[in-house]
């Protein structure tokens, strides 16, 4: 049996949504309304996360990375985790809603960045502005900026176990096109109040764990 994994980072990978801590620490106060009409779906992820971005001057670009450098944790048994997928031959991707230049150097030396698919940041005009570079294809009109079904299906295999974990709103598209469902926060409740199928998960050691008892299953 072939496995393959999509993973969320912020939230996910990460302990806290890293997009969340940027805009508390560096946004003004019209963020969190923003970040409040996303969560209820009153505007799109890539409608609300472009508005909030522009309103940061990308002067704040190397203090952000610092902040983050000291701030954000890897969620606990990632790294154990990421070797096990390599050692049980699983394809493994990170698609994540965060921003390239906090994305890749957070994960340096863990996830090789041609599995990582994160969106683009410019920095040339006064305020951050975010490139789209994974939107929606033809199958999807969410407007969800990183479009994680479409990469599902861009990325996807039919002989294959599709795996999404995931914490957010940001997942949830693709965990209703997953075979199998790691949630946790936003997401598990999602799940529960759609009837979608998932397991919980604390830490990347109970989702080893369970993928462990999956493969025996399988074998």
């Amino acid at each position: 049996m072939t496995i393959q994994i999509f993973c969320d980072f912020d939230g996910t990978i990460t302990e806290s949504d890293n997009i969340v801590a940027i805009m508390k620490e560096f946004g003004p106060p019209e963020t969190e309304e923003i970040k409040n009409k996303v969560l209820s779906q009153e505007i799109s992820i890539r409608e609300g996360v472009s508005r909030m971005f522009g309103l940061l001057p990308s002067s704040l670009k190397e203090e952000i990375v610092r902040f983050l450098t000291n701030k954000a944790a890897i969620r606990p048994g990632f790294k154990e985790f990421v070797q096990f997928t390599k050692q049980q031959d699983i394809e493994f991707y990170i698609v994540s809603g965060g921003m390239d230049f906090f994305v890749y150097p957070l994960l340096d030396g863990l996830v090789a960045e041609d599995n990582v698919y994160c969106n683009a940041t410019d920095f040339s005009d006064f305020y951050i502005h975010v490139d789209w570079i994974h939107p929606c294809d033809e199958h999807c009109e969410n407007a969800c900026g990183l479009c994680k079904p479409s990469l599902l299906r861009k990325l996807g295999r039919k002989d294959c176990l599709k795996i999404v974990i995931g914490d957010s709103i940001t997942d949830l598209q693709a965990a209703k096109a997953a075979d199998k469902v790691f949630a946790r926060d936003f997401l598990m409740t999602k799940c529960e109040e759609l009837g979608i199928p998932y397991t919980p998960f604390t830490t990347f050691f109970d989702v080893q764990d369970e993928l462990k008892k999956l493969l025996e299953v399988k074998s």
